[in-house]
């Protein structure tokens, strides 16, 4: 038997190294080494027959690399020894191997990495606007290193391309989540039989190219017969290799007839659950209307002889049977902590107590009212450091920062953008104003009250879903029902509209910027608010202010608004300009202090605003101006004489 090439491939030439690595798994060692796995032959072929230790270690059955860098940090430390760990697409670098149980120093996701190389042994990592520069120990370790980091980025774009294809419903049965994992274990295994095929063409040629080399080399008779005795090992392997892709072609059409027989059963038992479905469906209607027909049945006792009754009452049993509920019946879900029934007092012809909402003359149902919580519940009172978190987020977009979970109040952003509806009566007394520049002092009021809470919610609602709806249906009571859409995900975005019984349209679209600037949170709403009314044709446009969220990394959370709203009257072109006072700790005014003034389409001053944001606004009716003395930047300031103030809008107490 022939000497194992594994035991003597190191310091051989590359001709050689190529058959160690082609021969290694068909040839038996006598010296009982144990043959590398396809991974380890690429990490070997790459690294050049280095005699030294590999500091990087593939672990044996998985895809984790492992080993030592040098990473740049900065100028004045220069290039710090750090432990890299490749795992299934991402690359993490730790101080110490022991850091690995309890602290990453950081990740770079590789299926959106660009990898470069700049000498000899340098490696340049560019992921998500930041870029890693790494250095190897040597030429070969480097080599190893970028063949490692391709590999994991091919598997990982595969990976992602393959959940991105998969859109699946999660409610499946466990046979289809059983036939979809073997899929892609298939497919996992196809590719492994694609790369060793590459590698043993790739070898193949190169073998091929180094006997004709060796053939035309002038040797000795002896060395002649040796030459002759490899091309004929070479002619053999090469058969053997021919025979193994056929096997593996043939197995690869078997496994594609099997996808496809399992797709047809997967299918057959998709169109089975939904057969289902529309039976349970049917049933659900027939019940309904046997439970009407019944319902309807003591009533029809009382009024009528027996005997026509029973077969009035049979009639409308066997109806509800043979035909399905009509398309205008409602359904309502049942309520936690209501009245399930109604209780009536029997009249003298009937002693029965419904069970059911009994009718009244008009033949309408009467519904039990919704009862609407009162408290809400008390958040959890969690220890939260949140500089830990957000110390590698500064500059960053809030999107992009992975919050913890009681960072967020329980409710969807979509619901707390509808709750700028809660003093929705100044739109409904803004409808029945005569005068338009009334009328934008209530619109001015009502955009101030959307901030009445804020203070005393720092947290941050959640991030909708794509596709998310919130509705507020509220005809009943007041008259107004709203809807609200997450339209985009990134950048998140949300599509709100209103319509009014009340004379008034409300439609707004809103996309939120925001900042980390380390010490404080900027939060900048993008949108535009809309408001509409329908007898005047009033249409009024304008933006929200900045929100601030101060000592982030010391001290108690708190909000504060700055910046101007403009109202314009696009019908009018009357306008308000309000102005939201920043918090000062120098500052002898009035904390979270709002200022406006409303000017007609000439620019002439009619009203002057005034009030906090989160208490309430009055508004002022100026009956003389005059220019008073120069300000503290030189610019002459305007003294309005106004009537005593008038009340617009005031916070209702907490809940």
């Amino acid at each position: 038997p022939s000497p194992c090439f594994q035991c003597n491939v190191k310091g051989t030439p590359s001709v050689y190294l190529a058959l160690s690595v082609l021969f290694v798994s068909a040839v038996p060692c006598l010296s009982g080494c144990t043959p590398q796995s396809a991974a380890e032959l690429r990490m070997s072929d790459q690294g050049k027959g280095s005699a030294s230790t590999p500091t990087g270690a593939l672990a044996p059955g998985s895809d984790t690399y492992k080993g030592w860098l040098f990473k740049w940090t900065n100028y004045l430390k220069g290039y710090q020894r750090r432990w890299f760990v490749l795992s299934n697409g991402l690359l993490s670098y730790y101080r110490t191997q022991a850091e690995m149980a309890h602290t990453c120093r950081g990740t770079i996701n590789l299926a959106t990495a660009h990898i470069d190389t700049e000498d000899a042994c340098n490696i340049v990592l560019s992921s998500g606007g930041r870029t890693y520069h790494l250095k190897a120990s040597t030429e070969v370790e480097r080599q190893r290193w970028v063949t490692a980091l391709e590999l994991a980025k091919a598997k990982a774009i595969r990976m992602m391309n393959d959940q991105s294809g998969d859109e699946e419903p999660t409610t499946q049965s466990d046979r289809s989540e059983g036939i979809q994992g073997t899929l892609k274990t298939l497919i996992s295994k196809l590719d492994d039989l694609g790369t060793c095929n590459d590698l043993i063409a790739k070898h193949g040629a190169a073998l091929q190219r180094s006997l004709s080399e060796l053939e035309a080399l002038r040797v000795p008779v002896e060395g002649g017969e040796k030459v002759k005795g490899v091309n004929e090992r070479a002619t053999l392997f090469r058969i053997t290799s021919n025979a193994m892709i056929n096997a593996c072609r043939d197995f690869l059409d078997l496994a594609e007839t099997h996808s496809r027989r399992w797709q047809r059963a997967l299918q057959y038992e998709r169109e089975q659950r939904i057969h289902l479905e529309e039976t349970i469906e049917q049933l659900a209607k027939q019940h309904n209307s046997l439970e009407r027909a019944w319902r309807e049945a003591p009533t029809l006792s009382a009024n009528t002889p027996s005997a026509p009754t029973t077969e009035k009452g049979s009639e409308r049993l066997q109806k509800g049977e043979a035909s399905d509920e009509d398309e205008d019946t409602e359904y309502f879900d049942a309520m936690e902590e209501s009245p399930a029934f109604i209780t009536v007092t029997a009249t003298e012809n009937t002693q029965h107590r419904s069970v059911y909402p009994s009718c009244n003359d008009s033949g309408k149902e009467l519904q039990p009212l919704r009862r609407r919580r009162s408290h809400i519940p008390d958040k959890p009172n969690y220890s939260l450091n949140l500089w830990s978190i957000m110390k590698n987020c500064i500059g960053k977009e809030l999107s992009k920062i992975p919050m913890p979970v009681n960072f967020n109040e329980p409710l969807s952003m979509l619901q707390r953008l509808t709750e700028d509806l809660e003093y929705h009566e100044l739109l409904d007394k803004a409808a029945r104003c005569e005068s338009s520049l009334e009328q934008l002092c209530l619109v001015a009021a009502f955009s101030v009250s959307s901030y009445s809470t804020t203070v005393h919610r720092t947290a941050k609602p959640f991030n909708p879903l794509l596709g998310e709806t919130y509705e507020l249906d509220r005809l009943e009571d007041f008259g107004y029902r709203s809807l609200c859409e997450q339209v985009s995900h990134h950048p998140p975005a949300a599509s709100h509209h209103v319509i009014s019984q009340r004379g008034w349209t409300l439609w707004q679209e809103i996309t939120i910027a925001s900042k980390f600037r380390g010490k404080y949170l900027s939060i900048m709403p993008l949108g535009a608010i809309h408001l509409q009314f329908h007898s005047s044709g009033n249409h009024y446009v304008w933006r929200k202010v900045t929100s601030t969220v101060h000592n982030i990394i010391v001290g108690k959370l708190w909000i504060d608004q700055s910046g101007d709203i403009e109202i314009v009257n696009h019908r009018t072109k009357e306008t308000c300009q309000l102005k939201f006072s920043p918090y000062s700790y120098f500052s002898r005014e009035v904390p979270r202090k709002v200022t406006g003034v409303v000017s007609d389409s000439g620019g002439q001053a009619h009203y002057i605003l005034s009030g906090t944001w989160d208490d309430k606004i009055e508004s002022s009716k100026i009956v003389q101006s005059s220019k008073g003395g120069s300000g503290s930047e030189g610019k002459q300031k305007t003294v309005y004489q106004t009537l005593s103030p008038k009340l617009l809008w005031k916070k209702y107490p907490l809940p």
